[in-house]
């Protein structure tokens, strides 16, 4: 215990020397909201992963997806790591970065107001983004219930209050770069805890072989078998449920190609070096900490007879699965040390990913919507985004421990389902395009938006049970959870804005030559990187 509580504070006391080392970085709206657009490519790829993956990744969704396919979930790390981290780095992040300082955008609303000439577009994205990342913001606190209860026996509102006040304490004083570095302290942890942490759960199962072995006998009963059903599905290669797994991968890697506060990564990166280092860190990254998790979460049925797992009503608590596996490391000499480290981990994880939400939130609300007429002072707006970052925390707090205390109130819970797609949905499309097409019009901004957002709504209604579409053959497969809605809203925009730009009115040929001449500026490199015409 003293060992844990020990970790702790000197984790929280770096956490806070770090915003206050930061605080030189933050004077002015450049510096507070993307470092100066001087970040190197380390803590920009760290950022970028410890922001992708929070602790909904490791407590939730490893073992939700575990207990559902098995071994097969760690496709959705490597999907994240290929798809979320290289791809996305590989098609967005020279482009983000050069376009968003061509347009002096800081943030992703701004980005669609200057690029589609439309105030009305940068408002709706801005209302956008202030209703769906605030619960997907609160979601984040999901999972440290059990585990710091296991741990330090202490009541879940006392683990978010604690979190919440220091992430608030670092973001307000030292802004991105703060964050940025805290997310290279706290991804280094991730990196260790995850690889001790599936060591360890694979060594108190007696090895990899004799996991997997276990694993490929959970379910079968060898006097009913009859030679015609599958032996071993959680051991196989594409698990139990082959389409709604390439429904998981494709809404947790493609989905963040269209979140504002994943694609404002790529605004503060500093250089083209720094933007292929940091492609090749990032999706090392990936592999580690998402393969990891998927990779642990599919040896989740081993733990189907543990108390807490299975319910009495049948039902799986899924977030107790990992906590369970974590609390049979205390037979061993070193599982408290694990333990510790894992505590550690979660909390980085989160606290990472909520630094970067609410500052992204922050900044969008006070740039893009209080200060529509571009009248304030920088000493105002830095004062309003500081403002407006300790009200998101409150709030982001607020909710998760209303949700906990009062489990009846479930549409806080269906709100954090759904914000990923709403969010994606509504931006990846015209973002990505706006970057490489000059033909993309703000009517077709318009349609994907409202398409997104009328797919959220739908997925809303029939999950309370208002709409049943159950018996109507493709409705009854694009709602059938908030993952296949919002896959669904992602492609759905990639098909809609080409076409809808098709048959609209476009933006002048003049303003659309101006911005993308920042793509034909001339600069000068070293002949190593490139041949002189004629060599």
């Amino acid at each position: 215990m003293i060992f844990k509580i020990l970790l702790l504070v000197i984790f929280f006391c770096v956490m806070i020397g770090v915003g206050l080392y930061a605080r030189r970085h933050a004077t002015d709206v450049n510096g507070f909201v993307l470092g100066g657009r001087s970040v190197g490519p380390w803590l920009t790829a760290f950022a970028f992963g410890t922001s992708y993956f929070s602790a909904v990744i490791f407590i939730g969704y490893a073992g939700q997806f575990g207990w559902k396919f098995g071994l097969a979930s760690t496709w959705i790390g490597l999907g994240n790591a290929i798809i979320g981290s290289l791809l996305a780095w590989m098609v967005l992040g020279r482009r983000t970065r050069i376009m968003t300082q061509h347009l002096n955008s800081t943030t992703m609303p701004d980005y669609f107001g200057k690029r589609y000439q439309s105030d009305a577009l940068k408002f709706a994205a801005s209302v956008i983004v202030f209703i769906f990342l605030i619960p997907y913001t609160a979601s984040l606190y999901n999972g440290l219930s059990s585990l710091f209860n296991m741990a330090f026996h202490i009541p879940y509102s006392v683990c978010i209050i604690v979190m919440a006040v220091l992430t608030c304490i670092y973001v307000v004083f030292g802004g991105y770069m703060a964050t940025a570095i805290n997310d290279f302290i706290q991804g280094i942890i991730m990196l260790g805890g995850i690889i001790a942490v599936v060591w360890a759960v694979l060594f108190a199962n007696g090895g990899f072989t004799a996991a997997v072995g276990s694993l490929s006998r959970v379910g079968f009963d060898p006097a009913a078998y009859n030679g015609t059903q599958m032996l071993g599905e959680f051991t196989s290669f594409f698990g139990t449920d082959p389409l709604f797994l390439l429904f998981v991968v494709i809404l947790t890697s493609l989905g963040t190609w269209g979140l504002p506060q994943m694609v404002g990564k790529f605004y503060a990166i500093k250089s083209e070096a720094s933007i292929k280092k940091g492609m090749i860190i990032s999706t090392f990254f990936a592999l580690i900490v998402a393969g990891g998790c998927y990779f642990l979460g599919g040896f989740a049925r081993l733990y189907a007879g543990a108390d807490g797992i299975v319910l009495s009503n049948g039902k799986v608590a899924f977030d107790n699965i990992i906590p369970t596996m974590l609390s049979g490391l205390t037979q061993f000499a070193w599982g408290d040390v694990i333990i510790a480290v894992v505590l550690v981990l979660v909390l980085a994880a989160s606290m990472s990913t909520l630094s970067s939400l609410v500052l992204t939130s922050s900044s969008t609300l006070t740039l893009d919507f209080i200060d529509y007429k571009k009248s304030m002072t920088e000493k105002s707006k830095l004062l309003w985004m500081r403002l407006f970052v300790v009200f998101f925390i409150i709030c982001s707090a607020v909710i998760a421990i209303i949700k906990d205390a009062y489990p009846g109130i479930t549409f806080i819970a269906q709100m954090m389902g759904v914000s990923w797609g709403a969010l994606a949905g509504s931006f990846l499309a015209p973002f990505m395009y706006g970057l490489y097409l000059k033909n993309v019009t703000k009517s077709s901004v318009w349609a994907c938006f409202g398409f997104a957002i009328v797919v959220t709504i739908v997925q809303l209604l029939c999950t309370f049970g208002v709409l049943h579409v159950q018996n109507v053959p493709v409705l009854s497969l694009v709602f059938k959870t908030s993952i296949h809605s919002g896959v669904i809203s992602m492609l759905g925009g990639l098909i809609i804005v080409p076409i809808v730009s098709a048959f609209t009115p476009k933006l002048t040929a003049s303003d659309v030559d101006k911005m993308f001449g920042c793509y034909e500026k001339k600069i000068v490199v070293p002949v190593r990187e490139a041949l002189e015409d004629g060599e």
